[in-house]
This record gives structure tokens, C-alpha cells and sequence, in this order.
């Protein structure tokens, strides 16, 4: 469109030029122009030029608009970009994409002790609630990202016992158990091995610990269905 104005507006000028050439030869010819041919001559340049003047103002209001789609598809594009790594971000949080990163790996594992006359022999196992005191020990000392298992742990994941094994995210495990976590390995470790808190405690059953960290830890998105059906978001201006 923008091309075949300019196009327009060259003709015009060509066309004009070639009238004006032309008449300047008769003129020069004839050595004289009557005033009626001159008045002519004014009223079709006149013409000409007008129409050169309208073909001017499409070309600039043409220009104004593309301008403006451009200004319009740039802010458009900057939108569209805050939202992608918005819902990337948010994904993240989610539980719902790999991440990577530095971090402690903590294997746990039923004690090898003989279990002595009169005592409980469950006391020397890995329960639900032994995982549990970890796992909220590592997001205390700012985990960022945990699995069990290689089962990612979101808001609604589920660490419980079903006889001597552990459901997660309704995937029934036995020991050993394998908890991955990202963040800053120092720190995690630290926080595990606080004086008196969860590997102590379960040293006294001689319930096995390890803790190895790591540069680079990857773990996985959570691949379950997310699905609530009583929970939904509050919507502004509504009655809570």
C-alpha cells in the first residue's frame, strides 16, 4: 500500500514534468501563448498540484499508522514476554518444571541394630513422620525445590505410612529413602545436623543418615493431576 502511493506521487511528478517540457517547447516555438492557453496551463498545474498534495497526505497518514502498529506491537511483545516468565515463574513454584541446582541429597534407611529384648522393632524404622521432621527441616533452612523418591513435593503431596512402606503422591515406596533438596548445601546440612535435632534423633535408633552434598542436583516437575474441588481464587471485590 505504503509502496504504490510513492509510486503515484512519482507519476504525477513525471506527468507534470513532461506537460511542462512540452509547453515550454511550444512556447519557445511559437514565441507566443495566448492568455486563455495560459490560464489553462495554471488551472491543470493547480490540479496537479493538489493532487500531489492528496497523495502526500496518504503517504504521511500511512506512515503514522505503521508507526503506531509498530509502537502498539512493541509494547504487545514486551506484555506477552512479562507474561511467559510469569507463568514460568509461577510453574516453578508450582512444582510443575525440572529445576537445578546446588543442594544435599539425604539417604535414610531402617537400622541395621539387633533390636533389643522388649523393644518395639518398629521404633527401628523409617516412618512417615521421620520423613516429615526432614523435609520441613530442609524448607526451614530455605529449600527451593524437594523430592522424595524422585517424587516432587508440592502443596498437596502426601508423605504417609501405609504398613511398613511410605505413600507419596500415592506412589507406595519402601526404604531407602532419597530426598533431594536444592538450595545452599551448607546451610541444609547444617540444619539436619543441628545438635539434637532430626539426625540425632534418629541415630538414637539407629536409623541411617547420610548426606552427601552436591553442585548440581536435578528434580523433576511434579507429573501428577493437580485438581482442586472446593478450593478456587478469590476474586477481587467479592464478599471473603
Amino acid at each position: 500500500m505504503k509502496k504504490s502511493v510513492y509510486i503515484s506521487v512519482a507519476l504525477v511528478s513525471i506527468v507534470l514534468g513532461i506537460m511542462l517540457s512540452t509547453q515550454f517547447k511550444i512556447v519557445k516555438k511559437s514565441g507566443i501563448v495566448t492568455v486563455q492557453r495560459a490560464e489553462e496551463l495554471a488551472a491543470q498545474l493547480k490540479e496537479l498540484q493538489s493532487e500531489k498534495n492528496a497523495l502526500l497526505k496518504q503517504i504521511n497518514d500511512l506512515e503514522a499508522k505503521i508507526n503506531a502498529y509498530e509502537d502498539s506491537a512493541s509494547k504487545n511483545s514486551v506484555i506477552t514476554k512479562t507474561l511467559k516468565n510469569d507463568v514460568e515463574k509461577y510453574k516453578e513454584l508450582a512444582g510443575l518444571t525440572d529445576l537445578q541446582g546446588p543442594g544435599v541429597i539425604v539417604t535414610i534407611n531402617d537400622s541395621k541394630q539387633a533390636v533389643p529384648p522388649g523393644q518395639d522393632p518398629n521404633l527401628f524404622l523409617v516412618h512417615d513422620e521421620d520423613l516429615l521432621r526432614v523435609v520441613n527441616e530442609l524448607r526451614a533452612a530455605g529449600a527451593e525445590a524437594i523430592s522424595l523418591n524422585d517424587q516432587r513435593l508440592i502443596a498437596t503431596s502426601e508423605i504417609r505410612c501405609v504398613g511398613p512402606t511410605v505413600n507419596v503422591n500415592s506412589v507406595r515406596f519402601s526404604a531407602p529413602y532419597i530426598i533431594k533438596a536444592i538450595g545452599d548445601p551448607d546451610t541444609l546440612e547444617a540444619a539436619l545436623k543441628l545438635k539434637g535435632g532430626v539426625v540425632d534423633t534418629l541415630a538414637t535408633w539407629g536409623i541411617e543418615v547420610n548426606i552427601k552434598k552436591s553442585d548440581n542436583i536435578l528434580i523433576k516437575k511434579y507429573d501428577g493431576v493437580i485438581k482442586f474441588r472446593y478450593a478456587k481464587p478469590l476474586v477481587e471485590g467479592e464478599s471473603k
